[in-house]
């Protein structure tokens, strides 16, 4: 009777557990949604009002909802967080919060700029996957999924207080950076904003993107 009543608990335990877990996932895949849906809100507030934002409470991401999206750094590059997200990581990661939060800032400014496409994703990957690109790490032929789970909860969060408009302008409205070793020719064409970290930030003379 009690190896009955023990298998029967184990047995009962085992369905709350499931159950939990099955309901834990279903909340994340909502919190997941409604967080891509206002950054596509967002992304389309920075294209017609500028990179200087300042949504309402309704559409501001929160920190659940931003950390839901994309866990496993494996998703397919199609919505702004994880586009965001994916960039800084690789052109970033391993450096300051403030340089991470720097190269946010140059793909935000992209996006508020007449002169480079109208959504993050589109910023990002512009250029194409092979040849010529904007962002190397989108056309250097490997995989772009992210390797390490902290360091991409924390570009995440980041690229949740870029699309808010919450990011702290450290560099002048700088459009284009590169790593402090190169020297690279366009960069006599622009003006240099600051250098964050490795990094050093550049504008355009004029205003108006090549």
């Amino acid at each position: 009777m009690i190896m009955r009543y023990c298998q029967q608990w184990m047995v009962f335990c085992l369905v709350i557990l499931l159950l939990s877990g099955q309901a834990l996932a279903a909340d994340r895949t909502q919190r997941a949604e409604v967080a891509k849906e206002k950054a596509e809100a967002l992304e389309q507030a920075v294209v017609e009002e500028g990179s200087d934002i300042n949504p309402p409470d309704s559409l501001v991401i929160t920190k659940p909802g931003v950390q839901a999206v994309d866990p496993t750094g494996t998703a397919p590059l199609d919505d702004p967080i994880t586009c965001l997200a994916r960039a800084i990581y690789w052109e970033a990661r391993g450096e300051s919060v403030a340089t991470m939060e720097a190269v946010a800032g140059v793909v935000i400014n992209r996006l508020a700029h007449e002169g480079f496409p109208d959504t993050v994703c589109e910023v990002v990957r512009q250029g194409g996957e092979q040849g010529s690109c904007q962002f190397s790490w989108w056309c250097d032929g490997r995989m772009d999924h992210a390797q390490n789970e902290q360091a991409y909860a924390t570009v995440k969060e980041i690229s949740r207080r870029a699309l808010n408009g919450q990011l702290k302008d450290r560099i002048d409205g700088a459009l284009y950076f590169h790593h402090q070793q190169i020297s690279p020719g366009w960069g006599r064409n622009f003006i240099k904003t600051n250098q964050i970290g490795d990094l050093v930030f550049y504008k355009l003379r004029d205003g108006v993107a090549p």
